[in-house]
């Protein structure tokens, strides 16, 4: 069958294509080897906050008499906060296939592999192949967890993200390899419902790719809530061959052994790029990655690419963005071409982390002269009436014109706050603009606007 679009994917990336090709009048079917909506609805994004939203009303509980409430002895259904994440997942998944229906989009599943530039191979689950061909091809085939040689993962005791989500029972410590979003995450997760954590980071600090500051306060709180914290440090070693793991850590001070339960290895992900065909077509790859242009194309006519396969941050969001992109330009519609250096990073820790632009450091790398200004959540009436203090808002701009730089935050809900950050240096607002936009009072947002007069020597509240 003949399609102007065929997209290979249904993930966060793939199924916007799908739609917004739609929605421009094309004739579009999507390919998916397994879940409609990928691995961010499935087994990542959407199911891991519901995880997390277990773990922090868990951790509410636990908490009530802050709040004036008596609650004896709470305690954990593992097994019940693992089901409520599979149905959210579930539920999520039933409306990706609604709104295929609903913009007249045909689903095929199987496996896909390019046989030619406007040619897909698609494999059924029962081993039948059918051809579908198009104008264009959107390959949004996306990643998978990384594993490295000293981690062999064997889904028992060293484990990845998925696994992560499903276990039957909840073990009683773990070791947390890697400390980005995911690592950072299951850690809170599984320490909040009772596991023992210790986190091993490579880096000199926990969440690497985060302001420095925002790193310093993410690992005060961690140890805080009783995380085992361990940077500058390496797995090198695992034995799996007793009841849980042993693993030899390299670090500053020598070796030392460590011994779990299980192991969670999340050092990264490796985009999918194998038996895809693109070695016979002649595709572009670059450690690791389909090699694209501003508009999503690579460098065999009508083949796209977008999402974690491609360079470009590996977030859902981005994902969606490019996807969107590719079906504009492929339609001949004008394109809003992406900035990579606008995109907001969350993870949703407790306190959670958001951040959108240059960090100090890589301000002053790129020859900025700065003003910084920080806006301690304990000054936050908001955040003292919630009793959710910890944290911070950290502003960075430019000292000669005012460009909006940076925004990293540390706090309850900044997840949701950061947009206000990112339309604002989309709209190349300056620190005077936002410092005289009136926020709400009481809310955890005005710390934004604090902050933004703390640098500018204005601040009221500290």
């Amino acid at each position: 069958m003949a399609y102007d679009v065929i997209v290979l994917g249904s993930g966060p990336g793939g199924y916007p294509a799908a739609i917004r090709a739609s929605q421009l009048g094309k004739k579009v079917a999507i390919v998916e080897k397994e879940s409609l909506g990928g691995i961010c609805l499935n087994w990542g994004c959407i199911p891991t906050k519901a995880l997390l939203k277990s773990a922090q009303v868990f951790d509410y509980t636990k908490h009530a008499s802050t709040y004036g409430l008596n609650i004896a002895d709470p305690t954990a259904d593992f097994p019940a906060v693992i089901t409520r994440s599979r149905g959210v997942a579930d539920k999520m998944s039933k409306g990706i296939q609604f709104l295929m229906k609903k913009n007249k989009i045909d689903v095929i599943m199987g496996t896909g592999k390019l046989v030619a530039a406007n040619k897909l191979e698609v494999t059924a689950a029962d081993g039948s192949k059918q051809t579908v061909e198009a104008k264009n091809i959107i390959l949004a085939t996306g990643a998978r967890a990384r594993e490295l040689p000293s981690m062999k993962i064997d889904g028992q005791k060293i484990i990845e993200y998925r696994k992560a989500m499903s276990l039957p029972t909840q073990p009683k410590s773990m070791i947390v390899c890697g400390s980005g979003a995911i690592g950072s995450e299951f850690a809170y997760f599984y320490n909040t419902m009772g596991t023992k954590v210790t986190i091993v980071e490579f880096m000199p600090r926990i969440v690497p790719v985060e302001d420095e500051d925002i790193s310093k306060e993410m690992e005060k709180q961690f140890k805080k809530q009783g995380i085992t914290i361990m940077t500058n440090s390496e797995v090198t070693k695992v034995d799996t061959s007793g009841e849980g793991v042993k693993a030899t850590v390299k670090t500053a001070d020598g070796e030392v052994v460590l011994e779990a339960d299980i192991l969670l290895s999340a050092v990264g992900i490796v985009a999918n790029l194998e038996n895809l065909g693109l070695e016979e077509l002649g595709v572009k790859t670059e450690k690791g990655k389909i090699v694209v242009d501003a508009y999503q194309q690579t460098n065999v006519p009508g083949l796209y690419a977008i999402g974690d396969c491609t360079p470009g941050q590996a977030l859902a969001h981005v994902a969606t963005k490019e996807g969107i992109n590719a079906a504009e330009h492929l339609s001949g519609h004008k394109v809003d071409l992406l900035d990579y250096n606008n995109i907001p990073g969350c993870t949703y820790t407790s306190p959670e982390i958001a951040s959108v632009g240059y960090t100090e450091k890589a301000a002053k790398e790129a020859g900025y002269e700065i003003k910084v200004g920080k806006f301690p959540f304990i000054a936050s009436g908001k955040a003292v009436a919630a009793g959710a203090t910890e944290g911070f808002v950290k502003v960075i701009f430019d000292a000669k014109y005012g460009e909006f730089l940076g925004c990293h935050m540390i706090g309850m809900n900044v997840t949701e706050i950061i947009a206000e950050a990112v339309v604002a240096r989309k709209l190349e607002t300056t620190g005077y603009e936002l410092m005289n936009a009136v926020h709400p009072h009481p809310t955890m947002s005005e710390a934004l606007k604090e902050a933004t007069a703390a640098a500018y020597g204005e601040a009221i509240d500290i």
